[in-house]
């Protein structure tokens, strides 16, 4: 039985309807910015938390929308399994890679082919993502 981590995570969209994908220092898989849920915060809490200190993006944590719990095989730690809380967040902020984030791409739903991905942020996040923006709003 594989390690859960638990995270919160963010499908960051901007004004064009790109969303926003990040690589931690030392790895090769782009995936949504986000991070672990500290003890006695809330998902939406560590949400808001982690996109201040990866991105110096400030979020009321009340305009997250939840869109379900995703998991899949961790990207960068074998054996493990990552469990997402995955929030639609919208943005016309602009950010900066901090902390442990190398690189960050604003990516438009059908230009992700020459983009390493971590298996939630393909297999799951991003076929989301596409969905959500052809759904009749």
């Amino acid at each position: 039985m594989s390690s859960v981590i638990r995270v919160a995570a963010a499908l960051l969209i901007d004004p064009h309807q790109r969303t926003l994908l990040v690589r931690k220092r030392g790895t090769a898989a782009f995936m949504q910015p986000g991070g672990k849920i500290d003890a006695g915060e809330t998902a939406q809490q560590a949400l808001a938390r982690e996109l201040f200190e990866e991105l110096g993006l400030r979020i009321d944590p009340a305009q997250a929308v939840p869109l379900g719990r995703f998991s899949a095989p961790a990207a960068n730690e074998p054996g493990h399994e990552v469990q997402a809380e995955l929030f639609e967040v919208l943005t016309a902020e602009s950010v900066t890679p901090a902390a442990e984030i190398e690189e960050i791409r604003w990516v438009s739903a059908d230009d992700t082919a020459d983009v390493a991905l971590a298996p939630l942020t393909g297999e799951q996040i991003l076929p989301l993502y596409r969905a959500r923006l052809n759904a009749p709003r």
